[in-house]
């Protein structure tokens, strides 16, 4: 063996074995600070049901379930959902789309928001006081429009800012999923 030959030999061995070195290394490095708030964002956002809304179903044995391959990316932009259908004056308020992401009633048509990082089209580019300043306002970021039915922010309102806090480390730890919602639908006019 030609000592160049040798020598790329070696260096590759050294590379190889550097490999699991160094995703030990990377692990060592998880700030258990920050694991546990996530584990707490996990376990809030399971409690609280974020996903009956923001993850869309499919049919299995027992009917609706998560499809865990789109967890919490919202109303699917695809395929359109039609318009809703028209509820005639009786106690029934509101409309739900098969997969539970689209609502319609008297506020108009509104979509489960995307809550994954996705930079684009989720929450990628919010920052911790902008999920905040949204669970306690109900308006997008504090101070944009206003959060539509069915999502319950005059209940998480009331969230200390840990928990708040621990459920926006979570939706940032999950996978990043492209999928714009569409924009909310006004209610028809009056006639």
């Amino acid at each position: 063996m030609r000592p160049a030959s040798l020598a790329l030999a070696v260096s590759c061995c050294a590379a190889l074995l550097a490999v699991p070195s160094l995703a030990a290394e990377a692990k060592k490095k998880v700030d258990p600070k920050r694991e546990k708030q996530v584990k707490r964002g996990e376990y809030l956002v399971n409690g609280i049901g974020c996903g009956l809304c923001h993850t869309p179903k499919k049919m299995g044995p027992n009917g609706p379930e998560y499809d865990n391959s789109r967890l919490l990316m919202g109303q699917p932009a695809e395929p359109a959902v039609p318009a809703p259908p028209k509820l005639a004056p009786s106690p029934w308020m509101a409309a739900v789309t098969a997969d539970m992401t689209a609502w319609a009633g008297p506020w108009g048509v509104s979509f489960s928001r995307n809550l994954t990082p996705d930079k684009e089209t989720g929450l990628g580019e919010w920052s911790e006081q902008n999920f905040i300043d949204t669970m306690r306002t109900g308006k997008r970021m504090g101070k944009g429009r206003a959060l539509l039915p069915p999502m319950p922010w005059d209940s998480f309102m009331y969230l200390n800012d840990d928990d708040l806090k621990a459920i926006f480390a979570y939706l940032q730890s999950i996978p990043a999923l492209k999928n714009p919602v569409p924009e909310p639908v006004p209610p028809a006019p009056a006639k």
